[in-house]
């Protein structure tokens, strides 16, 4: 697969493709564990009081924008979707259902309103399930078995 004018950049990202197989050292980070808490000295803190940061080596960080620039029309999500999205949040999210709740209620409805949280899903993506979906999308085989590899050879080890 090439990858022509710009992404030449990263000459290794051709090479990744045709063997679809990324290097070993791709897979590897180490989590960094950061306090939630603005102030931690007044309450006992918990292993809930933390989220991990993973830290990544530079190239593969840099093989992550490539394919986002050259395949990134096949990860596209609903406009309704708010987390992990740049320039959305929590804010979109509640303007978004202020206007469809404000919408019916001038139309004459009655709304019910149900809020779920799944912040803690993201660590529990099915990974089979998500490669059905990048198949349904038709992305490229070569990519997909990319991705594979690279999920199915990540490791972390906490700082």
């Amino acid at each position: 697969m090439h990858w022509g004018g710009a992404y030449n950049v990263l000459p290794i990202a051709s090479l990744i493709l045709r063997f679809r197989k990324i290097p070993l050292a791709f897979g590897y980070s180490y989590t960094v564990p950061v306090c939630k808490l603005q102030d931690s000295r007044t309450k006992a803190v918990t292993t809930d009081d933390f989220r991990g940061i993973a830290i990544s080596p530079v190239i593969p960080k840099t093989f992550e924008h490539c394919v986002l620039k050259k395949f990134g029309d096949y990860f596209r999500t609903h406009d309704n979707q708010f987390a992990f999205k740049k320039g959305r949040g929590c804010s979109h999210a509640i303007y978004a259902a202020r206007n469809a709740i404000e919408r019916l209620v001038n139309g004459g409805s009655t709304v019910s309103l149900c809020a779920l949280d799944v912040s803690k899903a993201y660590d529990k993506v099915n990974h089979c399930a998500l490669f059905v979906k990048l198949m349904k999308r038709q992305i490229p085989i070569a990519l997909l078995c990319v991705l594979e590899n690279w999920l199915s050879n990540s490791w972390t080890c906490i700082k």
